[in-house]
């Protein structure tokens, strides 16, 4: 199933997205999508609401150099062990949510990324198996990064951190296979000659999205709504004022963001 969060003329809603591609709809849940689903009986075209980020975290882990390609070309070596960091709920947006560029960074970059959704039970110090259990979903990050500042500070806090650096959407899927998706990032100002500057395939991860929910559930609970980034294939480059970014998880679908000066 695929689950999402819109704006609607009466308020703010969960839904489930239905149909084809040419024809979907979203028909409004009166719960929240780890809950049984009750079907209220409105629906709507999706092209009459407005998405939202899928889902309320309370925080999204970021994981580094998880593709050996990417950690290449930063210079980096692969990690032995998943690195981890956090990005605040705060840099969530959702899909044409204006990714805005602080004045301090002269090197913003885009990461396109699996995002993993915990569900009702959470999980804290799961195994495999459990972390398996843990996981509601999948949609699609954008790990957005401040380089410069990365490079300069000894952490990543604020590198990773600023509001707008994490879009996610458009919808939560449910029951994906995800060992072998491709992952592409588009970026461009004219959308019928958008450049793609990421390729690659989920397939490629250095660490499984088992082994992720697992490693980071034996660090810090993970609580109901809780995203993981699963890392970034090579490719990643500058994004300008003026750019849309579209990054795309086969299976799942696209998130296209605006970018801006932030003022």
């Amino acid at each position: 199933m695929r689950f999402a969060r819109f704006v609607h003329a009466g308020g703010v809603s969960f839904g489930v997205v239905e149909g084809s591609d040419t024809g979907l709809t979203v028909a409004e849940i009166g719960s929240l999508p780890f809950e049984e689903v009750r079907f209220t009986g409105q629906r709507w075209a999706l092209p009459d609401v407005r998405l939202l980020a899928p889902i309320f975290s309370s925080k999204v882990i970021g994981v580094g150099r998880n593709y050996a390609d990417h950690a290449k070309e930063l210079g980096n070596e692969v990690p032995k062990e998943p690195l981890i960091f956090i990005k605040p709920s705060t840099t969530v947006i959702g899909p044409n949510d204006a990714i805005r560029l602080p004045g301090v960074s002269k090197q913003v970059e885009h990461e396109a990324e699996l995002a993993v959704v915990i569900g009702a039970t959470g999980a804290r110090r799961v195994d495999r198996a459990g972390a398996e259990k843990a996981i509601f979903g999948y949609t699609v990050g954008n790990d957005v990064t401040a380089r410069d500042l990365q490079r300069s500070d000894p952490q990543w806090t604020r590198a990773k951190g600023f509001d707008s650096f994490c879009p996610l959407g458009p919808w939560i899927v449910t029951g994906l296979d995800v060992s072998d998706l491709e992952v592409r990032c588009e970026v461009g100002r004219n959308p019928d000659a958008m450049e793609v500057r990421q390729l690659g395939r989920t397939k490629d991860m250095i660490f499984d999205v088992p082994t992720l929910v697992s490693y980071v559930s034996h660090v810090m609970t993970l609580l109901p709504g809780d995203v993981i980034l699963t890392g970034t294939p090579a490719g990643v480059s500058t994004i300008e004022a003026g750019d849309t970014v579209s990054c795309t998880i086969q299976g799942i679908g696209s998130i296209n963001n605006p970018v801006v000066t932030l003022d």
